[in-house]
């Protein structure tokens, strides 16, 4: 548990999806976690599952679909290394040559945390972010997911500086 922290509930999972708008446009949506800022709450982020759809096989066009989990809005799709994006993860199907041959690739985050470590992430604002974007598909494409958590209340000196930190760093 990290320090400061007070668990308030067990162990939930919090089901999302998200569709492009159109085909190719980073889309984005917000989930809320119904948090309680006069009880200091936050939530506790344990693991992040990510599933997207699969890109189109475009003759001679490399294709992909990517997806992110962030703790702010975000106006372009984040890497990992931005400091509010929980996860992401890209599949892809590489055009070499002339087009005639296809090689699909996925690439992610670390979806489930090793057991060392106790949570990849808090949230202290009321809601996350999923981002989803295509590149070079026929049509729209999305994710699916899940993230998986708990509640806790906070001290009121972390609680503040969890809540500053992460909107300072949006």
């Amino acid at each position: 548990m990290p320090q400061g922290l007070k668990q308030s509930s067990s162990v939930v999972p919090i089901g999302f999806a998200l569709r492009e708008s159109a085909a190719n446009t980073f889309t984005q949506s917000s989930v809320d976690l119904n948090l309680s800022p006069l009880d200091r709450e936050v939530f506790v982020v344990l693991a992040i599952n990510l599933d997207n759809d699969f890109p189109d096989a475009v003759a001679a066009t490399t294709t992909n679909v990517r997806s992110a989990v962030t703790t702010t809005s975000q106006l372009t799709m984040p890497t990992i290394g931005n400091a509010n994006c929980l996860s992401r993860t890209t599949d892809q199907i590489c055009v070499e040559g002339a087009g005639a041959l296809f090689a699909p690739f996925t690439q992610q985050a670390l979806e489930t945390p090793p057991s060392t470590l106790e949570y990849i992430g808090i949230i202290a604002t009321n809601d996350f972010f999923v981002q989803v974007e295509g590149i070079g598909n026929a049509g729209a494409k999305g994710v699916a997911g899940k993230l998986y958590g708990y509640r806790a209340v906070a001290s009121a000196d972390i609680y503040a500086a969890l809540v500053q930190s992460e909107v300072l760093s949006a």
